[in-house]
């Protein structure tokens, strides 16, 4: 079983995710640890005219050890993970491992912003998470504050529209929902509710798939 998970920055889609794969017991994912990744490689040269190549190639040279979610999860790293998702060789660099990890024997769960899309289209169950701006924002900077940081809820705010905007213009993303996939707003819910909600979603998708 695949299960894609996809929606913007904050708005509950990586909790659901890993929920549902301690739930279901199946392997989980968080692709856009992969671009945050990349984007901390090369923050040096943000303003660089480098910046594109040394994005590339640190795409092409990822390791499993670059991956570490303590050192991934800023405001800053994540305005990068946006700034290089927009480069054509870099989603492709990382496309392969993200379709190896999808397609494993047994199934997987996903969650990032072009899962059901392009990464894993054929996927069983597809989730599209959203919530509106400023319970994003408060998530977040909450998640921040609890590592010990400071943060501008101002600009936090901003950070996260810009971003948005970003993402559903990148020409070479697929950040939108899918045809198919099931819409959660998880604006108004907790964390329990959110996954009850999910899966009650996947539960209901794969007895309909069985002619349940």
């Amino acid at each position: 079983m695949i299960i894609a998970v996809d929606g913007p920055a904050a708005s509950g889609k990586g909790t659901l995710a890993s929920g549902l794969a301690r739930h279901y017991n199946l392997p989980y994912l968080d692709t856009g640890l992969l671009y945050r990744a990349v984007g901390r490689a090369v923050e040096a040269y943000e303003n660089s005219p480098e910046f594109e190549q040394r994005a590339i190639t640190a795409a092409q040279t990822l390791d499993e050890s670059d991956i570490e979610p303590e050192y991934l999860l800023s405001s800053k790293v994540g305005t990068l993970a946006s700034k290089v998702a927009v480069i054509g060789p870099v989603r492709a660099a990382l496309f392969d491992y993200q379709r190896d990890f999808a397609t494993q024997e047994g199934g997987a769960v996903l969650d990032g912003r072009d899962i059901g899309t392009v990464i894993a289209p054929e996927a069983d169950v597809k989730l599209f998470i959203q919530a509106d701006s400023k319970s994003r924002m408060e998530r977040r900077a909450r998640q921040l504050e609890a590592r010990g940081q400071v943060v501008d809820r101002y600009a936090l705010y901003h950070q996260i529209e810009e971003r948005d905007a970003r993402d559903m213009l990148n020409p070479n993303g697929g950040f939108y929902k899918a045809d198919d996939a099931h819409l959660l707003d998880t604006t108004l819910l907790d964390i329990e509710a959110a996954l009850r909600a999910a899966i009650a979603i996947v539960d209901g998708t794969m007895a309909r798939k069985a002619g349940l």
